[in-house]
């Protein structure tokens, strides 16, 4: 990194999450579906820094019940919007084209990403925020709307701490 990288404001946001953690998952069974069944599984989620910091990867197992899988989660940092973009790699289908990225950034310790996504067929707006970010821990969710963002449903809620 040189003096000009430290500089630029917003590209060292994601270094908190570089290392090892556990995480603890819960997720709802169906999405946009007025459903309230939740599951709840646990995994791992290890992120290092690409570029000089410019981007980062996260290694990700997904213990979830009976269907247990993997998936990277590729950020990129654009210097001139001062936003990042975050794309995702999925095990369960490899071959497929990757999803337009979540982009966003974060403000007061909180990260907000949105992007587009397909629920049964349907497209809809998605929402990523990162909140309560200490140096051991983190919380992170997604959330999907259907009405172009007037109202959100969460369907899923990570909750990572460090391992030491």
């Amino acid at each position: 990194m040189n003096q000009t990288d430290s500089a630029i404001p917003g590209l060292h946001d994601f270094d908190f999450l570089v290392g090892h953690w556990q995480a603890h998952h819960r997720k709802l069974t169906h999405r946009l579906a007025n459903s309230h069944e939740w599951i709840e599984f646990e995994g791992t989620l290890f992120n290092q820094p690409l570029m000089g910091s410019h981007s980062n990867v996260d290694d990700t197992l997904l213990n979830v019940p009976g269907v247990p899988y993997r998936g990277v989660a590729l950020r990129s940092f654009d210097p001139k919007a001062q936003q990042w973009s975050i794309w995702w790699l999925d095990s369960r289908t490899p071959s497929d084209p990757l999803d337009p990225p979540m982009i966003g950034s974060f403000h007061n310790g909180v990260g907000t990403f949105y992007g587009d996504d397909t629920v049964n067929g349907k497209r809809v707006r998605a929402r990523f925020i990162w909140s309560n970010i200490t140096p051991t821990s983190g919380h992170w969710e997604q959330a999907d709307s259907p009405d172009e963002g007037k109202t959100w449903e969460t369907n899923w809620v990570q909750d990572i701490q460090r391992m030491q």
